[in-house]
């Protein structure tokens, strides 16, 4: 039996961790911040800042990571430099990051010299946002890229992306430091889940990319970018436009619920299989030529970088663990179990606290005759019926719930302006802003719509003041966007400060 809170209680789990328009805002400040102090570098003048990542994918969360990379010039050509030479690079960044340090722009400075790629951990002084900084990271931006495009096949796969790894994080099973899950694997994971699923709603990403696609980071970088946009855009739309398969009607809970039976004994399979997202079953390890000799303890292959292992810093006693925690998540979600409950077990204390307080003022403005509640952001909660079976349905659309319609353009940016949708016939309009459609806009059309008043106040984060996810304020890479409107006095009490995360 469907339990009636699970659906509702997703959706406010995710109003709260999805990012506001001053989140995206606070990230752009930290790119145009960390772009001086490069210049300033000798040996970096003429590199670009470029990000990657959940942020280039739109799948982070409101306190997400940033993932920076630094561009080197090289003319048209794609530069592949030695790492060796990165991690020299890192070092005279590192020394400007630290000649900065007096005016408390940067601190937590980590130079994590010897990974596979190397890395500058830093986090902004003010907007205490952290940053994995790195060198020339191609094949970053191009994984970004491919998670935006398939997140366009259906607004599903973003929100549980969202709410995995915030229940990940509150597990404390998301840090790849400590020998667990990167947030790029559950990604993946997430991805092989709706691949396997029944009717399945993604399809093997061979059917996206025929290839690895990190192979053909060669030549002339714009051209070899542009044409895997065009081949992944013709492969998207023959995808979606195919009668033949089944559509999967599947509420978000019921994928939810799924995903965690799926991976209960993930423990047990991974000593023989290993998950395969590029052809969309579980591998053989032992008759797979290409992941041998086996010396990880899961092995999720990663379907942009073949055969790399998204998934190698899982280690053998966090594999038990891991296990564990999505068998005691199935159990707990598969049972009849409260809102309370829910929130326990996919959230962490501080997005717990957020919600327990939002019900909280809710029934105080109830038992005060009130009913326009607004929660810790400044937005309004869809308390009545109508509003919130709306807003409940938003994941059944092809698109996240704030991206414009199909009949729009879209601006060009400069780390997805490859994007398939900018290659099927709707050419981008250059510095043209976009608008958002946040749940507070859903709210108001629904409440005009039954004849009620709309919200009167315009706060933080609401649907009047938002602009494109990752809109850039000036100039990158060449692309001039115009920057989005910015915060009233009024309005800065309201925001949020993002936390940091691990």
């Amino acid at each position: 039996m469907r339990n009636p809170f699970l659906d509702p209680t997703l959706q406010e789990i995710l109003q709260v961790i999805k990012p506001t328009r001053a989140d995206c805002d606070t990230r752009i400040g930290v790119i145009e911040q960390l772009r001086s102090v490069v210049q300033s570098v000798e040996c970096l003048r003429g590199a670009t800042v470029q990000p990657f990542g959940s942020f280039v994918s739109n799948l982070f969360t409101r306190w997400g990571d940033l993932d920076i990379s630094v561009d080197l010039f090289s003319g048209s050509s794609i530069l592949f430099t030695g790492k060796k030479q990165k991690q020299k690079l890192l070092g005279h960044l590192l020394r400007a990051l630290r000649a900065n340090g007096d005016s408390c722009l940067w601190y937590k400075l980590q130079f994590v010299i010897h990974a596979r790629v190397p890395i500058l951990k830093v986090e902004s002084g003010h907007q205490r946002i952290s940053c994995d900084i790195s060198i020339d990271n191609l094949e970053g931006l191009l994984k970004s890229r491919f998670l935006l495009w398939i997140s366009e096949i259906d607004g599903r796969f973003r929100d549980l992306v969202l709410l995995v790894k915030e229940w990940a994080k509150a597990h404390n099973i998301n840090d790849s430091k400590n020998g667990t899950f990167n947030s790029y694997s559950l990604s993946l994971l997430v991805i092989f889940h709706l691949q396997t699923c029944v009717p399945a709603i993604l399809p093997p990403l061979r059917v996206i990319y025929p290839k690895s696609a990190a192979d053909d980071l060669t030549g002339v970088r714009k051209t070899a970018e542009e044409s895997i946009a065009q081949i992944t855009a013709a492969n998207i739309a023959r995808f979606k436009l195919d009668t033949a398969k089944s559509p999967n009607r599947s509420s978000l809970s019921e994928l939810l619920v799924s995903f965690f039976a799926k991976f209960s004994d993930i423990n047990v399979k991974a000593q023989e299989l290993g998950v395969c997202p590029f052809t969309g079953r579980w591998e053989n390890i032992s008759s797979n030529s290409r992941w041998l000799p086996k010396t990880y303890s899961l092995f999720v292959e990663d379907p942009f970088e073949q055969p790399q292992n998204a998934a190698r810093s899982v280690s053998r006693r966090n594999l038990d663990r891991i296990a564990q925690v999505f068998q005691m998540t199935s159990r707990r979600l598969a049972s009849d179990c409260n809102r309370n409950s829910i929130i326990g077990v996919m959230t962490g204390q501080q997005i717990q606290q957020s919600l327990y307080r939002t019900i909280s003022l809710h029934n105080q403005h109830h038992a005060n005759g009130t009913h326009n509640v607004r929660n810790l952001h400044g937005q309004s909660r869809p308390w009545n019926q109508q509003l919130q079976q709306n807003w409940s349905q938003s994941y059944n659309t092809p698109n996240p719930p704030y991206w414009p319609p199909l009949t729009q353009s879209r601006p060009q940016q400069s780390w997805y302006q490859n994007n398939p949708r900018n290659l099927q016939g709707r050419p981008s309009v250059q510095g043209q802003t976009w608008p958002v459609i946040t749940q507070t806009q859903t709210q108001q059309k629904s409440q005009n719509k039954n004849g009620n008043r709309p919200f009167k106040n315009t706060p933080a984060g609401s649907s009047q003041n938002q602009g494109h996810i990752g809109n850039p304020s000036v100039h990158m890479n060449g692309v001039n966007s115009a920057r989005p409107a910015s915060i009233i006095p009024s309005q800065r009490g309201q925001m949020w400060r993002p936390r940091h995360e691990h």
